[in-house]
């Protein structure tokens, strides 16, 4: 009995299109980190379940991809790159230069409900720092962001900031001090988006039994958003800094931050802070991110993060202070599709080399050795067939030249060139000479 062939639900394929996309994407985010000087490293997509377990919120703990190896240990899928990263610099902080600047990219895996950019299998592009706590790193978080977006040819964005101690200090002034309760009142006001103000009000009297009153002017706090320039929201929240300590220090440290990136060519309407802005994992101490596409913002997040002081203390009695974000690829590709922002094309090559007789290939397979060598990705079609084939093959995968090998280019070893996009064609050419217009 033959099996059907099925992709598993919440996983993918992807064909040539999308992954050289990806693909292209991941190159010029790597590119980005690199300008920074972060590094790369690596760590093995199964950890001992002990150092997943607890970790994230509760909602990724029900998700986690949790089982016995055939060794009887209990191990697990990594839900993130942050917490192997913890696990990592526990292990080998004494290996590596303090403070660490690294970047990885890899799958990691959430048994959650698939949707639109959102998968049980997808890659995070994470970059962090460890081993400081100066607010300087948090601004450098945000250039890193920036400039990735612009590296995608991303013009319309917004980065999204906020910070824990300023959520922390507005739950203590209406009265939500203990810390579980603190999480579990982030945790709703975090699903605003999805949910509503109704539904949020009615999980906060269900897991808090909080009164109509204190609900309502805690969603009031938490829904102040920057509108204007930094400099008039700064002066509109400064009474807050009054509520407790937490609320004047956090208000502080993105003043510092601000303080960092108005000296830089950066646009100012692309970062703004947002007091809802939550972020569901629970380890986060500081300052956080997210970044929505503007016109796109039911997309939700694609590059996410903020500060994780007390992340290491898992695993070492040492404290490592950290603070990262990561890009949500499969989630910006979803996003980059829609918006029309990703090649058509399904090839690397930007020629095709077409022979019209089998006797000609020696000839093709030289030429195109020659064009690789002069940096120009070449494919020879690998059948003397039909030109009208070979040629709707070219236009199909997108190369942008075809040159036909015939009798008289064989016998001259010259070149007859076609320009897939203009329609114009280039009788018997030398290869200096096709090579010169090609690199114009």
């Amino acid at each position: 009995m033959l099996v059907v062939p099925r992709t598993l639900s919440g996983f993918k394929d992807r064909l040539p299109k999308e992954a050289m996309a990806k693909e292209k994407l991941l190159g010029k985010v790597s590119k980005v980190f690199q300008s920074f000087g972060f590094v790369p490293i690596e760590t093995p997509h199964l950890e001992y379940a002990e150092i997943l377990i607890k970790q994230g919120s509760d909602e990724i703990q029900k998700e986690l991809y949790a089982f016995k190896d055939h060794g009887g240990r209990d191990v697990a899928l990594r839900f993130d790159q942050t917490v192997p990263l913890a696990r990592f610099i526990s292990q080998y902080h004494n290996q590596v230069d303090l403070p660490f600047k690294r970047y990885v990219i890899g799958n990691v895996f959430r048994g959650e409900r698939a949707q639109r950019g959102r998968y049980r299998e997808f890659t995070q592009c994470d970059f962090d720092f460890i081993g400081s706590n100066s607010v300087v790193c948090d601004a450098e978080i945000v250039e890193v962001i920036y400039s990735s977006m612009e590296s995608l040819g991303i013009e319309e964005f917004t980065i999204w900031l906020n910070h824990r101690e300023i959520l922390n200090g507005i739950c203590k002034y209406f009265g939500v001090v203990e810390k579980k309760d603190i999480q579990t009142t982030l945790r709703v006001i975090d699903k605003l988006d999805k949910i509503g103000e109704d539904g949020v009000c009615v999980e906060l009297k269900k897991e808090l039994n909080m009164t109509e009153k204190k609900i309502q002017g805690l969603l009031k706090a938490t829904s102040i958003k920057q509108i204007g320039s930094s400099d008039e929201f700064f002066d509109e929240i400064s009474p807050m800094k009054e509520w407790n300590e937490e609320l004047k220090k956090g208000i502080q440290e993105l003043e510092e931050m601000y303080q960092i990136l108005s000296s830089l060519q950066m646009d100012r309407d692309t970062y703004r802070v947002n007091f809802s802005i939550a972020r569901g994992l629970g380890y986060y101490t500081g300052i956080v991110y997210e970044t929505t596409l503007n016109s796109l913002k039911s997309l939700g997040s694609v590059c996410s993060g903020g500060r994780y002081d007390d992340l290491t203390r898992t695993f070492s009695k040492e404290k490592l202070s950290g603070v990262g974000a990561s890009i949500g690829i499969d989630r910006l590709l979803a996003g980059l599709e829609e918006l029309g922002l990703l090649s058509d094309k399904s090839t690397n090559a930007r020629i095709l080399i077409s022979c019209m007789d089998e006797a000609y290939f020696s000839y093709a397979h030289a030429l195109a050795e020659s064009f690789r060598s002069s940096n120009v990705n070449t494919e020879v079609y690998p059948e003397a067939t039909k030109l009208k084939k070979q040629f709707s093959y070219a236009h199909s995968k997108g190369h942008e030249f075809v040159i036909v090998i015939g009798e008289d280019e064989y016998a001259s070893k010259t070149i007859t060139i076609k320009n897939m996009t203009s329609g114009m064609q280039l009788d018997r050419l030398s290869f200096l000479k096709i090579l010169e217009i090609i690199k114009e």
